[in-house]
């Protein structure tokens, strides 16, 4: 519900509290805005797109994004070296998005998006769900080689530890049905590893706000 109010999905409407980036109020501004502001969300159940190609689908993201045209052969150069790097044979670039791909290659191709077209503010929902070990590593280390080559912020929403073990990471945010209840340093995940997550119901609960916030759901509230 949090990354969907953010990026603009209609079917969230947002009745109290503005939405601002970079200074801007971008509460009523429509997705492709928001896109091209700088906005990105990788989706926990990527959709397959027919067609259009994985390489034709991302590299007319980038020229909308960018407001440059991206002239094919430099394109497809980075393209490739990034599906290298996230050990995605390069075939799949011809291939119709997400057409046919298991899950783990979906998440890549998501990841894939997220490392070309370089976003100020990327938002990952749940990008550790369905990864054996080995796609969660690749997937890991795609998410750290684009925050050492952009400088932008990166937002993760998992109920698993498993990703966060392989992170770097600064901040640390609970939510309890909709409501911040809680933050701190990268220590506290191992925190709520070990002791668990009652406690920070228990809080919301004792503050008014537990069921305060509905589930998420088509036409839910933000």
């Amino acid at each position: 519900t949090l990354f969907n109010a953010i990026m603009g999905n209609p079917k969230y409407v947002v009745t109290a509290g503005k939405i601002f980036f970079e200074g801007k109020d971008i509460t009523e501004a429509p997705v492709n805005e928001r896109a091209k502001a700088g906005i990105f969300m990788a989706f926990q159940q990527p959709i397959a797109v027919q067609g259009i190609s994985v390489e034709n689908f991302i590299r007319n993201a980038k020229s909308t994004v960018s407001g440059q045209q991206q002239r094919i052969m430099p394109f497809r150069k980075k393209l490739h070296a990034q599906m290298e790097q996230l050990k995605m044979d390069k075939s799949y670039a011809e291939r119709y998005v997400n057409d046919g791909f298991s899950g783990g290659e979906r998440k890549k191709t998501e990841i894939l998006q997220m490392c070309m077209l370089e976003p100020k503010l990327t938002m990952l929902d749940e990008i550790d769900s369905g990864l054996d070990v080995d796609a969660l590593g690749v997937v890991s280390r795609g998410i750290e080689a684009y925050r050492e080559q952009c400088d932008g912020a990166l937002i993760v929403i998992t109920h698993n530890t498993r990703i966060l073990e392989r992170l770097e990471v600064d901040r640390t945010h609970v939510m309890v049905k909709g409501h911040m209840v809680a933050e701190g340093p990268a220590s506290l995940i191992a925190d709520i590893d070990k002791n668990g997550f009652e406690r920070f119901e228990r809080q919301a609960a004792e503050q008014g706000i537990a069921g305060a916030a509905p589930a998420a759901r088509e036409g839910a509230d933000a």
